[in-house]
């Protein structure tokens, strides 16, 4: 029954945006951020997928359907972790990436691989909180706006009184007896009403009449603060007292520095922290504006509507169904050749990633987080190593293997102009700023593109990356006298290009140049 109320959960989560979409739909919006990959593209697309179509089945069969892990092999530059993130973003899954290379072999000083697991729950709690926040930000807002109103009219938020005085009750008088020895003498009965007995009396009437007079005064004056705080109200909704100063207390969680230094401990840093801060941190008083309290007041509202036991319990399902860690940067912790001597350390991370990736129950501050249904992408660059160098247990748990294509001239034109995300609509953007306006001609672009073609094939293969040093190049001098000569137009052209590089393209040692 839980299960069902689990995955009946995560399911409504990912119909806003995941379920909706067809492996050939999901390709089609990795188009528009990535150039070619079409094998990688469709690979990923299925696996996501088949993620949706898990989550409509019976509790029973979803259990043993695992995902297929995706191992991604291709030079650098030619859009791997592009390829995951982009996926991720698409499913509103948690999304990490990770470096084998950080993580060291338990029994050695480092990081140990749960920690990709912990770091990935803190991810996924940190959306669903985002996503709590939303939903309360309107009542929150309400609570802060009448917060600031308490700042800048102390006094003037307080409950009105009942306008009926509230009838005291009086002392019970009871005549005195001197032969009764149940009832209490003169002196007794003195101490009880209250000494002197005479004066109390002879002054109650004058006192009460006094007091009639209270609620009437008390009610007008609530009447004109009301009146002065629907004014104040009025202007803190106009803007009116935007860059007025208020003094609010704002909470401080202590801080422990050193803290950082215990992160290769596994939860024992963060266990310690969590204890110290156990204590609550200090009220800190602090004179902001407005503008910045109202922002400090709607955050600190919004946390106190939060039901942080569902945020906890939503991350902890989104993650566990949802969750993608993607591992690059795998091939340097393969082992090449015979197994053992210096790098027997490598071969210890790949035997501690193993049982991650199988399936296990990792410890965070948030609950025990479970992996068997956790999307794991490895990615690899393999020009030293193979992906048979690997243990044969973790290639096991990589059944999908994707080979990226190295990335040409045509590649590079579609890179520069295509994406949504363009490198020369990223710089005329930049330059725009500064009133620049850039043009580039065809001619240019595919200058640029084959000159990053040509570097490549004489330096270092770093695909994409490449275009990232020309384009620098090109407009270093450009972008350093930009506010100077602003406003102007200046187009580029095919002939600006080679002008600007031509000491690169003439020079056989390219790599004094372009790294």
């Amino acid at each position: 029954m839980m299960g069902d109320q689990k995955g009946g959960a995560v399911q409504e989560k990912l119909s806003l945006k995941g379920e909706s979409l067809s492996p050939r739909q999901i390709v089609a919006e990795l188009d528009k951020y990535i150039v070619g990959q079409k094998k990688a593209k469709r690979a990923v697309a299925v696996a996501l997928r088949n993620r949706v179509r898990r989550l409509k089945l019976d509790p029973e069969i979803r259990e043993d359907i695992t995902p297929k892990n995706i191992l991604m092999i291709g030079p650098t530059g030619v859009g791997k972790t592009e390829i995951a993130r982009r996926l991720a973003k698409l499913a509103g899954s948690p999304f990490i990436k990770v470096e084998a290379t950080k993580y060291t072999e338990v029994g050695y000083v480092g990081r140990d691989v749960e920690s990709m697991i912990r770091d990935l729950m803190a991810v996924g709690f940190q959306m669903v909180k985002q996503e709590m926040q939303e939903k309360v930000k309107e009542e929150a807002a309400k609570r802060a706006e009448e917060a600031l109103l308490d700042l800048l009219l102390p006094g003037t938020g307080k409950k009105p009184r009942d306008l009926k005085p509230k009838s005291k009750a009086a002392p019970v008088v009871r005549p005195f007896s001197f032969n009764n020895p149940g009832e209490p003498g003169i002196m007794g009965a003195a101490i009880q009403v209250g000494f002197p007995v005479l004066k109390q009396i002879s002054d109650s009437g004058a006192a009460e009449g006094e007091k009639e007079g209270e609620p009437v005064r008390e009610a007008a004056a609530e009447v004109k603060d009301n009146e002065t705080r629907e004014k104040f109200r009025t202007m803190l909704r106009e803007g009116k007292l935007e860059d007025k100063t208020v003094e609010i207390s704002v909470s401080q969680s202590p801080q422990f520095p050193g803290m950082d230094m215990m992160a290769g401990m596994g939860d024992i840093g963060t266990s310690l922290s969590e204890f110290m801060s156990a204590f609550g941190g200090s009220q800190k008083n602090k004179v902001l504006s407005v503008r910045r309290a109202r922002e400090v007041l709607i955050n600190e509202e919004a946390e106190k509507l939060i039901d942080w036991d569902r945020v906890s319990e939503d991350a902890r399902q989104r993650v566990e169904e949802t969750g993608i860690v993607f591992i690059d940067e795998i091939d340097k912790i393969a082992v090449k050749g015979q197994r053992g001597g210096p790098d027997v350390s490598r071969e210890g991370v790949q035997r501690d990633i193993l049982p991650i990736v199988e399936g296990a129950t990792v410890n965070t501050k948030w609950g025990p987080v479970n992996t068997d249904h956790i999307l794991f992408i490895a990615a690899g660059a393999f020009n030293i190593s193979k992906p048979s160098d690997l243990i044969p247990e973790l290639q096991g748990r990589f059944p999908l293997r994707v080979e990226l294509d190295s990335l040409g001239e045509d590649d590079f034109l579609q890179i520069l102009t295509e994406p949504k995300n363009a490198l020369t609509k990223q710089y005329v953007g930049l330059l725009g700023a500064e009133g620049i306006e850039i043009n580039f001609t065809p001619d240019a672009v595919k200058r640029l593109a084959s000159l990053a073609a040509e570097v490549n094939s004489r330096l270092e293969n770093i695909g994409a990356r490449r275009l990232h040093t020309i384009m620098e190049a090109l407009l270093e001098e450009l972008s350093f006298e930009a506010p100077d000569m602003a406003p102007a137009v200046v187009p580029i052209t095919a002939e600006y290009v080679d002008e600007k590089l031509s000491g690169i393209i003439k020079d056989q040692d390219l790599g004094r140049y372009i790294l």
